[in-house]
């Protein structure tokens, strides 16, 4: 994905430009759609600030990709490990008929797609958080880790010249820059900010199963426009293989997380299809334009199982997260990556091919420091900002409000009010007594 502009505005293509403003409109839907998936997961008490976690992303992190996101993103290199070009700051230096250079798609398309990205991966990091962080400590947050961790890795990965992107490692849309980085970014700050009140003693169970069905339908959907999207329209039959193998990934990692659930627990849970669901659209993010239709039934399998097993390793190893960022993103976006020097057909995006296709482990090894650099950066930054953060303004709510509830402490709303439950004449019953001053209400 050249940084370049071109001019040639007659190579433009309305059905890629009008393709990828679907796209764009997929991707989007799919950070209403995680704030659904976490805010069903939390008890009743944390719904709001469940949600808010996730929109106020979509506010923050839009003003900060056209100030300068874009430009450290996407700009021209320097020293692969950032980018540049003053003529992305503020947009102010893009005309509506610039064309990303190499493709068929006005810059301005390019650039609200990958906004889209940009938006959706600090969001992911909140789940881990939840019942505990103050909000504007949250926005905080969000706002350093987008401009320290987000910006830069997107370069690193996506950006012509970053060291990840000229090393070969492949990650179709999102595997490394996205998942990996998030779930480890939701590790060092748990790490830092410690645990819920009554971690490990209370019930902490989802609040609204039907809720987090919801928004994990959402985010299949939307992932299509995630996967699909990321090769920009090019009409050589990639796109479409990715659409195929993020479809068959994600039935494959469902299948396989409630076949191990029923094994290990006894039962088929819909929490269990949910996370399945999203474990298998994380896995195949980075492998799906390079593996074929039966790898990723391979990926998906594989990432619905050890998935599943990772979920449990906070109870192992004592660290609190709440909804399996680190579990479900860090894990799935490391096999999933692995997992392309294994099964690389050579005949998607790429002419690489993995180990059981006669690559040999090259490949692997490539994955083995893209995953790890960008694990370990995004780890160690988070847990810096968090402690940051945690020593200036503070990042978790007092004791008090955890338990009595971070939606009336922060928000001063509730999710449900309860307050007119009832039916018929009971709900519109005068109290006695009542109906002369009712009545003198109606006549003011």
């Amino acid at each position: 994905m050249a940084p370049a502009i071109t001019l040639a505005a007659d190579k433009l293509s309305a059905a890629n430009t009008g393709f990828m403003l679907i796209a764009s409109a997929l991707v989007l839907i799919m950070t209403p759609g995680l704030a659904f998936f976490y805010g069903g997961m939390v008890r009743v008490k944390s719904t709001l600030n469940m949600l808010m976690m996730s929109f106020i992303s979509m506010g923050v992190v839009t003003i900060l990709w056209v100030l300068y996101g874009f430009s450290m993103a996407f700009g021209t290199d320097h020293g692969s490990l950032i980018g540049w070009t003053g003529d992305y700051i503020g947009w102010a230096g893009i005309d509506k008929m610039d064309i990303w250079s190499g493709y068929t798609i006005p810059v301005f398309v390019f650039a609200v797609f990958q906004m889209m990205f940009a938006i959706i991966t600090p969001a992911l990091i909140s789940g881990a958080l939840a019942d505990r962080v103050k909000f504007s400590a949250w926005t905080l947050f969000l706002i350093l880790w987008a401009t320290v961790v987000y910006f830069p890795v997107a370069h690193w990965v996506w950006g012509t010249g970053g060291w990840a992107f000229e090393l070969g490692v492949i990650d179709f849309a999102g595997g490394t820059a996205v998942h990996i980085n998030a779930g480890a970014a939701a590790l060092g700050v748990i790490l830092v900010i410690g645990k819920r009140v009554g971690f490990k003693k209370d019930p902490m169970r989802p609040h609204s199963l039907p809720l987090v069905m919801l928004g994990a339908g959402l985010l299949w959907f939307g992932w299509f426009g995630f996967n699909a999207g990321s090769w920009l329209g090019n009409d050589d039959g990639v796109g479409p293989l990715m659409f195929v193998n993020t479809q068959i990934a994600t039935a494959a990692a469902m299948c396989a997380w409630l076949v191990y659930e029923k094994i290990r627990h006894g039962a088929f849970t819909t929490l269990g299809a949910a996370s399945g669901a999203v474990a298998g659209l994380v896995a195949i993010t980075p492998s799906g334009g390079a593996v074929s239709p039966l790898g990723a039934i391979a990926v998906g399998a594989i990432a619905g199982v050890g998935c599943a097993a990772a979920v449990g390793l906070k109870y192992r190893f004592n660290y609190d997260d709440s909804l399996d960022v680190v579990g479900v993103h860090m894990v799935g976006g490391i096999l999933g990556s692995l997992l392309i020097g294994l099964f690389a057909s050579g005949k998607g995006q790429s002419d690489v091919k993995g180990l059981f296709y006669g690559g040999g482990m090259h490949q692997f090894w490539i994955q083995c420091a893209g995953v790890f650099g960008v694990l370990f950066y995004s780890l160690i930054c988070s847990a810096i900002l968090a402690f940051l953060l945690d020593k200036t303004i503070g990042m978790r709510v007092t004791e008090d409000e955890e338990i009595s509830g971070i939606d009336q402490a922060e928000h001063a709303e509730t999710a449900y009010d309860f307050s007119g439950a009832g039916g018929g004449a009971a709900r519109n019953a005068v109290p006695a007594g009542a109906g002369a001053a009712q009545s003198k209400k109606v006549d003011a």
